[in-house]
């Protein structure tokens, strides 16, 4: 007989069931875009407006940047504990109502204190969006859908800089920046309201009736035959909450295996690395070179726009060449794409082009990546594995806008920089080639066979043994 899981991996795809899911987690993640894009659009107009130096500047991109490291570790634990549709709203909630309070900031230190404490809610947004989306996708177009919800940070990172393009010439237009971001966020979070518990998160933790209503009413939406299956008892969970739960996730994260957590991790953090250094300096960099406020800002606006057709490409791509090849090519030569606008800034229609470049290479490695490692965990560690990787690169990344603003870019010059990034880029892509396996192809928490990995001791929670296995289905006919 087969179990509740596997009739909500084998549902055809509708738009009206799983798209909806799909769509509303997408928005959350264009709010994400959008605000990470926002600090690269803030830096130079509050640099202006507190006297701010270049380092100084940097902190605005720090601190949401550590908020948000904060929140993908919490509340990826947090997903795991208390389920993904809570978690799903409280995040987004949280980021909005602490961007608002940040268009009225008297002072600098205010405005870093509660950026950060809204990247604290928004860094909870992508674990969790990912990990809800994943669990309502049919294993069929698992691959595409979690790759093509990349592509809503494109559209953010465009619609904020067309945004704060348009909010310019108003009196105090970094407050308006803030403030028009806000309101459509708490909009969604009223929406997200309707989004149902994923069931195998529900499955999971042995709450077998609210299981089943969900799994019934997916089958029953979606025209699928229905056929009895069973939802097996789960294995005891007595683990420890709060910041002792987040803790053990760590520990089990990397219990499950080494060498995959580790590949994960660099991936994250150098990938995001540079991304988010060209995401965050460019309008400054762009402004250093004689560009005025306008123009530096429509030419960071156009590396996202290329983006969106890259998401595009990229879940097309996905399941033809697998997660590895993609984000192997294309990762390093995003990172070459960036040298090559350092050396050609002074000439420009060469730096415009090589800005499309990497902005449409980074859009083509990003989804995959992401993808890619939320496949790597079964479902009980799922959000948490996937928050850790992304909480590792943030940390980082949230230090580099000051490190680059302060040492890199004063010392070394933007050539030098940008190789080094690469440089850092290129070593994780040959650490994932030899650490971590494809994924394409593999079923949900299947077994590998040969996996070192240890069962769980007593009293910890079940977690089937998986590589890199997770959610691309065991069918791939045109797409995972």
């Amino acid at each position: 007989m087969k179990t509740g899981d596997q009739i909500v991996q084998e549902l055809p795809w509708k738009w009206g069931v799983q798209g909806k899911v799909f769509v509303i987690g997408g928005l959350g993640y264009l709010f994400d875009a959008y605000d990470i894009a926002l600090n690269g659009f803030l830096m130079p107009l509050l640099g202006e407006h507190f006297s701010l130096s270049l380092s100084e500047r940097g902190l605005v991109a720090t601190a949401n940047l550590v908020g948000m490291a904060v929140g993908a570790v919490a509340w990826g634990a947090v997903a795991d504990r208390i389920g993904r549709k809570r978690a799903f709203s409280v995040t987004l909630l949280i980021f909005a109502l602490f961007s608002v309070l940040g268009a009225f900031s008297p002072s600098y230190a205010v405005f870093l204190l509660l950026r950060f404490l809204a990247g604290i809610g928004l860094g909870g947004c992508i674990p969790v969006d990912y990990a809800l989306v994943a669990e309502f996708s049919p294993s069929r177009y698992r691959g595409r859908v979690l790759t093509g919800l990349d592509a809503w940070w494109p559209v953010g990172v465009t619609l904020c800089g067309l945004t704060s393009t348009v909010l310019l010439p108003l009196e105090g237009n970094w407050r308006w920046m803030l403030a028009t971001m806000s309101l459509p966020a708490l909009l969604l979070f009223w929406v997200r309201r309707g989004v149902p518990e994923s069931p195998v998160y529900l499955t999971r933790k042995g709450r077998e009736a609210e299981a089943r209503a969900v799994i019934d009413d997916l089958v029953a939406r979606t025209g699928a035959p229905r056929v009895p299956y069973e939802i097996p008892a789960p294995a005891a969970d007595g683990g420890p909450r709060g910041v002792r739960a987040a803790a053990e996730q760590l520990r089990l994260v990397w219990k499950f295996s080494p060498r995959v957590t580790s590949a994960a991790w660099l991936l994250f953090a150098t990938v995001m690395l540079v991304y988010y250094a060209a995401l965050s300096w460019m309008p400054s960099i762009l402004k250093k070179e004689g560009l005025g406020d306008t123009a530096a800002f429509m030419s960071t606006t156009l590396m996202s726009a290329v983006g969106i057709v890259a998401v595009l490409v990229s879940t097309a791509l996905v399941d033809l060449t697998g997660r590895k090849w993609l984000i192997g090519v294309t990762a390093p030569l995003a990172s070459l794409a960036l040298v090559a606008f350092a050396l050609t800034m002074r000439m420009p229609t060469a730096s415009l082009v090589t800005i499309a470049v990497f902005g449409f290479l980074a859009q083509l490695a990003i989804p995959a990546m992401y993808a890619y490692v939320s496949e790597l965990y079964p479902t009980l560690l799922r959000a948490s594995g996937f928050g850790w990787a992304s909480s590792f690169s943030r940390v980082l990344t949230g230090f580099a806008p000051l490190l680059f603003g302060s040492v890199m870019w004063p010392l070394l010059g933007l050539p030098l920089t940008f190789a080094a990034l690469g440089a850092c880029v290129f070593g994780a892509v040959l650490w994932m080639a030899v650490a971590a396996p494809e994924t394409a192809g593999r079923e949900l928490d299947e077994t590998v066979p040969g996996d070192p990995s240890p069962a769980p001791a007593a009293g910890e929670p079940h977690t089937p043994v998986a590589t890199a296995a997770g959610r691309a289905g065991t069918r791939t006919t045109g797409g995972s």
